[in-house]
């Protein structure tokens, strides 16, 4: 048996069968290593993709809860300046302003336009201030409403620059 193992350590095929052996079992042991550190990493990056999704998903619900408040306080400014545009006296106040731009247009073109609105007037707020004398005008004077506030803003509106545009 001696000379059986001898012969077969002398022998070069044994030799390179064990080297063969040796050198698989140290990649197979290398290779162990190498799976269980890229494993690591795999589920370390894993990790770290799920905590960027949760992080860009809340991000996300954040800016479409700040979208929607956005969307709702826009609609309800929209309203509110559509309400504020068709609110009592607006319209005059605006009709009012054309009014007296074309007014003033008026007396530049015009030599002769002036004399005569002057007189008409002047015979317009007579009958004005004749239709506020009496009990219920000098009410509401009184007790200002909330649309009487506004013709009487109106009427202050109105009266300043058409004063104004007597002198």
């Amino acid at each position: 048996m001696d000379g059986l193992l001898a012969n077969l350590f002398s022998s070069r095929f044994v030799w390179g069968l064990a080297l063969g052996l040796v050198l698989w079992a140290m990649t197979t042991v290398r290779a162990f290593f190498r799976r269980r550190e890229l494993r690591q990493e795999i589920d370390r990056l894993r990790t770290h993709l799920h905590t960027k999704l949760e992080i860009d998903a809340a991000e996300t619900e954040r800016r479409k809860a700040e979208m929607e408040q956005l969307k709702k306080e826009r609609d309800n400014l929209r309203i509110t300046v559509q309400s504020l545009n068709q609110k009592p006296g607006r319209k005059e106040i605006r009709q009012f302003y054309i009014y007296q731009t074309a007014l003033d247009i008026m007396f530049e073109k015009a030599p002769g336009f002036a004399p005569a609105w002057q007189v008409t007037l002047k015979e317009a707020e007579q009958r004005f201030e004749k239709s506020e004398s009496g009990v219920m005008p000098m009410l509401k004077r009184l007790m200002p409403g909330g649309q009487d506030r506004q013709v009487q803003e109106y009427d202050g509106l109105s009266r300043l620059p058409l004063n104004d545009s007597s002198k």
